[in-house]
């Protein structure tokens, strides 16, 4: 059944368009609402027929026939101008994740779809090769997982983003890596010689230490200790490794920044960072509807101190603000931060990376 719905509905209860509970075991969002370009929405309900036992979601991965693989932005608060994404979509499921709105550019939902029905970009590494040998291109660093992770579990199978680190390394090429998940160790043969000419650094994400919370937010994503023990293991081979305490929920995990803090910097860790929850688009009721059965007595006050900090608005896209927030709350967060970090001796300036190495293969054969 469907209903069209008025503008600005999408960001409405989600009731109506839940799954049940069984259906989405280990699965981060509670609904599959309809994404915001689309003309109607679903809505669902029992009409007597349905199957006697909810069959569990089944993660589906298709290709995604890519023309470019470097995507570029002209982002003032952001410290790169180009980023790869080898996947679209996220099995890790985190509720919170503000890549959640892009899946509606496919048609499909930044709910359930968005970490049920997954896209490769199998041919990542042949664009990647073909882009970074085109005549005039001027190397700066790439920044690789900066919406989806390149770690996620289907990493595993399709070995992408192993891939695209092949050729960033032969190419010495620098890269910057963020994700939560300690599969990153897998290369480290890879990161270990790049970084040996400050060509990589990884950071990690690690949102809370307490593992039934994690389990419930970022539900396929690794325990917290696994986590950590990457920043040790990684910082150990000489890899410089950055904490990100993200998200910081208001009243959920922010009592956790400086235990996250002391735990990474304990492993290894040389930068540490934080980000704000953030809420665009769908994301809004996507959070609210999760809130609500996990966590129901808290909702009321976390959004109001999210409010606090996004000038009373759920999210505030403005550069400058939309990645820490601005007002009494934020300021809170930031000096804790910044207090936190030096009293445990993290770097006060991050590590930069070496853009002189850049030798496509072959090049020098073009001198003859």
């Amino acid at each position: 059944m469907t209903k069209h719905l008025p503008d600005g509905e999408s960001q409405r209860r989600l009731s109506d368009t839940g799954v049940e509970a069984p259906a989405r075991r280990g699965r981060g969002a509670t609904a599959n609402p309809s994404g915001r370009f689309e003309r109607s929405g679903r809505e669902i309900f029992d009409d007597g027929w349905g199957p006697s036992e909810t069959a569990r979601l089944r993660t589906e991965v298709l290709p995604e026939r890519a023309c470019h693989i470097i995507t570029r932005n002209a982002s003032p608060d952001i410290p790169f101008d180009r980023s790869i994404n080898p996947y679209r979509g996220c099995e890790h499921g985190c509720i919170y994740c503000f890549a959640r709105p892009n899946h509606a550019y496919v048609g499909l939902s930044p709910g359930l779809d968005f970490e049920t029905r997954l896209f490769t970009k199998p041919d990542a590494a042949k664009l990647l090769e073909r882009e970074l040998s085109a005549p005039g291109y001027s190397p700066r660093t790439i920044a690789l997982g900066t919406a989806t992770d390149p770690y996620q579990p289907i990493e595993r199978t399709h070995r992408i983003t192993r891939s695209v680190l092949e050729v960033l390394a032969r190419f010495r090429h620098p890269v910057g890596i963020v994700t939560k998940s300690n599969l990153v160790v897998r290369d480290a043969d890879i990161l270990a010689a790049m970084a040996a000419d400050r060509l990589v650094k990884v950071a990690v994400s690690v949102t809370t230490l307490d593992p039934a919370l994690a389990r419930r937010l970022e539900p396929r994503a690794p325990h917290p200790l696994k986590r950590l023990e990457a920043i040790e293991r990684l910082s150990a081979m000489g890899i410089p490794v950055m904490v990100i305490v993200a998200p910081v929920i208001p009243s959920l995990n922010d009592h956790e920044i400086e235990a996250i803090l002391a735990e990474a910097r304990a492993r290894g860790a040389g930068e540490a960072n934080h980000v704000l929850l953030r809420l665009p688009h769908e994301l809004d009721a996507l959070v609210s509807d999760w809130f609500a059965e996990h966590y129901p007595g808290r909702a009321q006050h976390v959004f109001s101190l999210v409010r606090q900090a996004r000038g009373g608005k759920v999210y505030d896209a403005a550069f400058g603000r939309r990645m820490v927030g601005e007002g009494p709350y934020a300021d809170l967060i930031a000096q804790r931060m910044r207090l936190a970090k030096a009293r445990l001796g993290f770097a006060g300036e991050r590590v930069t990376l070496n853009a002189d190495a850049f030798s496509p293969p072959g090049a020098q054969l073009s001198l003859f």
